[in-house]
């Protein structure tokens, strides 16, 4: 694999300038990307994950690192055709990450556009590149890597390389869930389905359609669709979300069974030990894979109950018993952060206004009725049951009572492996759940996830697979920098606040780097020697012929 990994050294660096040494000097267009893509290079993350990438090619004229690099650069910029790579590789820092490598800034010399200038990795060109490889080699690369094989590379090669980057949380949280992904009403998307759904997007069968009422029968629809089903991994704060399983499957299979086999997979690629809470919703009821991982994995599942099951009844019965202690839960409670520094009294005076602003319409609010209003949450546990008959191992069920101001009261249960002292905490722990929901809303609305180009399923999958690796790489990313608060925050917004607010300079020599603003390069050049000065003139100027002259032969405009 030829490649090559750059240091930032800004000491050595002043160095060699000082000398009237350096290589290349390149404005940082984006620094945010270009220090993703140094960071993931340096601590070997992209080397190792693209050498298990499962690649259809005998031959490797394209090294499979720039590959990976390509496609994750795709989904962080949000494009899913890849028709638009150029446009990515120009307005991007990757080529920056590289250290100019990959392809240096030139002028078009029939538009007097500036463009790259690129070598690329063979020499089967007869025109000068303007990209390190063609889009269509990407596109077809992916089109011809296997979806099955894809997906198994990502749920145990990758999750193996985050293992030995410590990238796991020693509370060991994951959460299994499913989502459907639609598409157009086109029967060639390749292993699509077409269902009913409600106005909530949830599946209708046709026993329940039977059952509606007009006016709901009116807002159900028939949608073409997959069933992506997921396994994240997160801590309690929360503020890490990473992506470690991922199968697309028909939106008519169930995926419970592809879930637990997923689980499966993850044990056996990192170990016992690692996953330690099982959180999943209740369309991942199945006693017997439940009893599975508690006893041969050591996993607590956690998992709310159907009212129709009979443990539900046999729970409730016992739960109406004067003897269960009942535990009072209380509305939990925002953490404020204080600003970072005080605000201006202007400020100030702003806030107090909006907020007497909010106080008064809350009060011109209509009362909210009472068969809406709650007014005392409470919980109770029990332990040891063994009513449900397809589960090996004893359940901890937790009841949630919820009185409203008319009186009624309402109740749902939690199923847990674990011994539960306070239900308060199985609680806490389920309401992680909502988590897994908002990365799909994030990845849906602002990273294109289930936005397909292509009707093959192998480029459907590519699109899948490398949005949730590049997603996952990122909140790494963060967490090392030390921006873990970021990690709620939706792409775009991570963009913006990532992005300098000024332009950097990037300086390399030899295999080393370090970073200017303009002001700072130039006052260092006029401080240096006569000597340096010249020879750094002279290499200037030839690089500025180089830039003018970059593309000798090129393709047609």
């Amino acid at each position: 694999m030829d490649l090559v990994i750059f240091e930032e050294n800004k000491p050595l660096v002043l160095q060699a300038l000082s000398r009237g040494e350096f290589d290349y000097i390149e404005a940082a267009s984006e620094y945010v990307e270009t220090d993703f893509f140094r960071f993931i290079a340096a601590k070997s993350l992209l080397q190792k994950v693209a050498e298990t990438y499962p690649s259809p090619r005998q031959k490797e004229e394209v090294p499979l690192w720039f590959y990976v690099a390509s496609n994750l650069s795709m989904r962080l910029h949000g494009v899913d055709a890849f028709h638009a790579f150029p446009m990515v590789v120009r307005a991007g820092g990757m080529i920056n990450a590289f250290a100019g490598r990959l392809g240096e800034k030139a002028r078009h010399p029939d538009t007097g556009e500036v463009t790259l200038a690129c070598e690329g990795f063979n020499r089967k060109n007869h025109y000068d590149r303007q990209t390190p490889c063609d889009p269509d080699f990407l596109r077809k690369l992916a089109r011809d890597t296997d979806a099955q094989a894809l997906m198994r590379w990502f749920n145990t090669d990758v999750v193996r390389v985050f293992k030995t980057r410590h990238i796991y949380d020693p509370e060991g949280i994951f959460i299994g869930d499913s989502s459907y992904l639609f598409v157009p009403d086109n029967p060639n998307y390749e292993g699509s389905v077409k269902l009913r759904f409600d106005e909530h997007n949830h599946p209708v069968s046709k026993k329940e359609y039977d059952e509606m009422a007009e006016p709901q029968k009116a807002r159900c629809q028939w949608h073409r669709c997959y069933k992506m089903v997921t396994l994240l991994h997160t801590n309690r704060r929360p503020d890490l979300f990473v992506f470690v399983g991922v199968r697309l499957i028909s939106g008519k299979d169930h995926e419970s069974p592809v879930l637990y086999d997923m689980v499966d997979d993850f044990v056996r690629t990192v170990g016992p030990g690692v996953m330690k809470r099982l959180i999943v919703d209740r369309g991942f009821l199945d006693g017997g894979s439940i009893g599975h991982c508690k006893k041969d994995h050591g996993i607590d599942v956690l998992i709310p109950v159907r009212r129709n099951m009979d443990i539900y009844a046999d729970a409730m019965a016992l739960f109406g018993q004067p003897e269960v202690e009942w535990i009072a839960c209380e509305e939990p409670v925002m953490e404020i952060k204080p600003p970072p520094r005080p605000r201006p009294k202007a400020v100030e005076r702003r806030e107090q206004r909006r907020q007497e602003k909010l106080k008064e319409l809350e009060r011109q609010k209509p009362p909210i009725a009472p068969e809406k209003r709650v007014v005392r949450r409470e919980a109770a546990v029990i332990g040891g049951f063994s009513s449900w008959s397809s589960c090996p191992v004893p359940i901890s069920v937790v009841a949630n009572r919820e009185h409203y101001a008319d009186g009624h009261v309402e109740s749902w249960l939690l199923l847990d492996t674990r011994e539960i002292k306070d239900p308060r905490d199985a609680q806490r722990d389920y309401h992680l759940r909502t988590a897994i929901e908002e990365r799909y809303r994030q990845l849906k609305c602002f990273s294109d996830l289930a936005r397909f180009s292509s009707r093959a399923l192998s480029l459907i999958v590519n699109q899948v697979v490398f949005v949730l690796l590049a997603y996952s790489l990122l909140q790494i990313y963060l967490i090392q920098k030390g921006r873990d608060e970021m990690n709620n925050k939706t792409l775009p917004r991570i963009r913006r606040q990532l992005l300098p607010s000024q332009n950097h300079l990037i300086v390399c020599w030899k295999n080393y780097y370090a970073l200017f603003d303009p002001y700072e390069y130039t006052d260092l050049i006029l401080s240096l020697g006569e000597s340096a000065r010249r020879k750094i003139a002279e290499k200037s100027r030839r690089m500025s012929r180089q830039f003018q002259e970059g593309i000798a032969n090129p393709r047609s405009p």
